[in-house]
């Protein structure tokens, strides 16, 4: 006996979150769940605004059709290419809980998200083991003053290794001159910096100038688009960081993931503000595919509460999915 439901979840954000200039509130999304045999699995399909193609409705439509297929059928992974990646992250998720094939354990140790003094990152970081590793937006300011705060980050905290994002919010010649600022000999401790430039090309200019690594973020998320696409043309850095909610299915994640490393490019799993739900499932993926990286999940603190589940040592109230919408069920 098969069942499926279909919620759709608001969740009030901090004031703070900002996304491509426009300010976000809440978070929108939908949670499925797949009931078989008395075990019940979820998945999130929430679309992220300004860098999904897909439309919150336009997820939820497609959400259904496969759902209903699922209840008929009990199967999707051969179809879950053609879906919106949004939704074939949320049910791939869902599917592959279900059938026991997505490992429980989880890794919970993102890399803490900081800015300004770092003294305020000394006590987070002393409670994580093993290799110190943090991340700092940059490119939100002026270029001088990005480079001399993650200068004065890696001289006071000797073991700390930084990753950088800069949103393509840099030219060239403003890359350069934030580079101009961190001693040579602290750069090696710079993991990577996402996207320095506005094109491509400058970016990887950037890195052959500073030798500073570079990570793909959105131009990653760009190319699994294309119907020729192929990991081969994303070669030049050192780093993938991959959103599953903007790629598609675990299933496809995991394929990129082998061929990056094929090709000596490392993978980083990081969120696309999800919920406590899918950043669980993003956890528990990183853990079982990329053990030995440290995940960019540092996200729940962008929000005011948790939805069904819990995300370990987050003091934020819950709100169950019977406080949510129950849209569709089967």
């Amino acid at each position: 006996m098969r069942q499926a439901k279909l919620y759709r979840y608001t969740l009030p954000m901090d004031s703070g979150v900002i996304l491509r200039d426009t300010k976000l509130t809440s978070r929108e999304g939908w949670v499925v769940e797949l009931i078989e045999n008395g075990k019940h699995a979820l998945g999130e399909i929430a679309p992220l605004p300004g860098f999904s193609q897909e439309s919150l409705q336009e997820a939820g439509i497609q959400a259904q059709q496969y759902l209903e297929l699922w209840v008929k059928e009990g199967h999707l992974d051969s179809d879950l290419d053609e879906c919106f990646p949004s939704v074939a992250f949320g049910l791939s998720c869902a599917v592959m809980d279900l059938a026991n094939r997505l490992p429980i354990s989880g890794n919970y140790q993102a890399a803490p998200l900081c800015s300004g003094d770092p003294d305020d990152l000394l006590p987070i970081l002393n409670t994580m083991p093993g290799h110190k590793v943090a991340k700092i937006k940059v490119g939100m300011y002026e270029a001088i003053r990005d480079g001399m705060i993650v200068s004065l980050f890696l001289e006071s905290i000797p073991d700390l290794t930084l990753r950088l994002d800069a949103n393509r919010a840099w030219s060239l010649e403003k890359a350069n001159k934030f580079a101009s600022y961190i001693s040579p000999s602290l750069r090696q401790r710079i993991a990577f910096i996402e996207e320095p430039c506005k094109t491509p090309g400058d970016s990887l200019s950037f890195a052959i100038d500073t030798g500073i690594a570079i990570a793909w973020d959105e131009t990653l998320q760009e190319a699994v688009r294309a119907s020729d696409f192929s990991v081969r043309s994303l070669t030049g850095v050192k780093t993938l960081i991959m959103k599953p909610t903007l790629v598609g299915s675990l299933e496809k994640c995991m394929s990129l993931i082998e061929a990056a490393h094929q090709h000596g490019i490392q993978v980083v799993i990081s969120s696309s503000l999800e919920s406590s739900i899918g950043l669980n499932h993003l956890a528990r993926f990183s853990q079982w595919q990329l053990p030995n990286e440290t995940p960019g999940l540092d996200t729940m603190q962008l929000f005011a509460a948790q939805l069904e589940v819990t995300w370990p040592k987050c003091r934020l109230p819950v709100s169950t999915l019977d406080e949510q919408t129950l849209y569709w069920q089967s």
